[in-house]
């Protein structure tokens, strides 16, 4: 989930801003025979910039896997008032990133028949994008993993804004089902609309299409389980079948309505508005396909990893999901070229040559930021989490950029 009025703040940008002190961690030694150019010194250093641009105000962690072993580096506390340091390997809400785990399951329905890219959403969910100015028969399973269907973002809904801004501790147990969060985005017109198919697809982000992609995915699976006698399965346990368990992803799960992390992680906390510090760890709120993820540096190093080294989609799927239109919403990154959104990944120009693979998660105080280079060979993940107020993501969002450009093209950084 991406929670934001403009697409590039969260919740707590409204939340007034103060310093905290935080230890520095010690960093352990590169485990392998042979050293990169880029190594631990360099990502030290390109970690202290990131958390210089998040003003002193949050905890952070990366890993950077390569083939040669992985680099570590994290500075911080695990939590506000905590002497303990930042865990190695701490849990944290994925949010967005969780879209590229959907994306990725509704790729493996395609590829096994069960559903076609080009099916509109009316074929599976009759009636469901409707009203408004809404048009589910014109709107494509491709347009909702590629964000160019126009439908409106449930969470900007003023209800929804209200709730997380102003009544947050009173809602973080939120579990409303993610049709009735499609109904509430039906309430509004679209951004725009669709045009036939083979023309030109404007692009707007919107964390609805993932809720309507996980709700066709179920549908698609259950018609096939049904003839075959079977009950189906929700998208949150085709994820944990087709990708987690598949992967062997130890540290990554899909907690539901259950508002707790299992492992070591760091407390999430905020200022509040009128004083006080408000504890934003626990929360249900994100149990959805679009942010319902709860993974690790080292996992989604691996689950990025054998994306692009074709371990979880066959080659025409892949491909498919690297197919692009351009995106405006974040920074243009090192290379100086911006890049482009695919179906639940982003595909970004490194200053190197060649490109890197992603997709971000921005949530309630965590920033999840996993990037793996085109051969799979190397990935890395940056984890920032608040203390006080909330981050001014662009000026982060650089900072990790510089950071995974220097990474992925194993260069020293500056």
């Amino acid at each position: 989930m991406r929670v934001s009025l403009s697409g590039k703040r969260t919740i707590v940008a409204a939340w007034s801003v103060a310093l905290a002190a935080s230890a520095l961690a010690a960093v352990p030694a590169h485990g392998s025979g042979g050293r990169h150019h880029y190594g631990q010194g360099d990502l030290r250093g390109d970690l202290a910039a990131v958390r210089a641009a998040g003003d002193g105000q949050v905890n952070v962690v990366a890993r950077v896997d390569t083939p040669d072993g992985p680099l570590r580096a994290r500075f911080g506390t695990a939590g506000r008032g905590s002497k303990e340091p930042v865990p190695w390997e701490p849990e944290f809400r994925a949010a967005s990133t969780t879209k590229t785990f959907t994306a990725v399951v509704v790729l493996q329905l395609a590829a096994e028949g069960k559903l076609s890219l080009d099916d509109t959403v009316e074929h599976w969910l009759p009636g469901v994008v409707r009203g408004h100015g809404n048009d589910g028969s014109r709107i494509t399973v491709r347009d909702l993993l590629r964000q160019t269907s126009g439908l409106y973002d449930y969470v900007a809904d003023p209800s929804v804004q209200d709730r997380l801004f102003h009544h947050f501790d009173e809602n973080r147990y939120d579990v409303t089902p993610a049709p009735q969060l499609v109904a509430l985005a039906m309430s509004h017109p679209p951004l725009f609309t669709p045009g036939p198919a083979g023309t030109a697809r404007q692009w707007a982000y919107s964390n609805t299409n993932y809720l309507l992609a996980a709700m066709i995915a179920e549908e698609a699976n259950d018609r096939v389980e049904r003839t075959a006698g079977g009950s189906g399965a929700t998208w949150r346990e085709l994820v944990e079948h087709r990708v987690i368990a598949k992967l062997g992803l130890r540290h990554t799960y899909i907690p539901g309505d259950n508002p707790f992390l299992v492992g070591p992680h760091e407390r999430v906390t905020v200022d509040a508005p009128g004083g006080g510090v408000l504890d934003a760890t626990e929360l249900s709120f994100q149990h959805t396909a679009d942010s319902g993820v709860v993974s690790t540096p080292g996992d989604l190093n691996a689950f990025f990893r054998a994306l692009a080294t074709g371990e979880l989609l066959p080659a025409e799927q892949w491909r498919e999901m690297r197919e692009t239109v351009p995106y405006d919403d974040l920074p243009v990154p090192p290379s100086g070229r911006q890049g482009g959104y695919g179906l639940g990944l982003r595909v970004v120009p490194l200053s190197c040559g060649g490109v890197s693979y992603l997709h971000e998660g921005d949530g309630f105080g965590v920033y999840t930021r996993p990037a793996v280079s085109a051969d799979g060979r190397r990935a890395v993940t940056v984890s920032v989490t608040t203390t006080t107020a909330l981050i001014d993501q662009d000026k982060v969002n650089r900072a990790v950029e510089a950071l995974t450009d220097d990474a992925l093209c194993d260069r020293q950084a500056p």
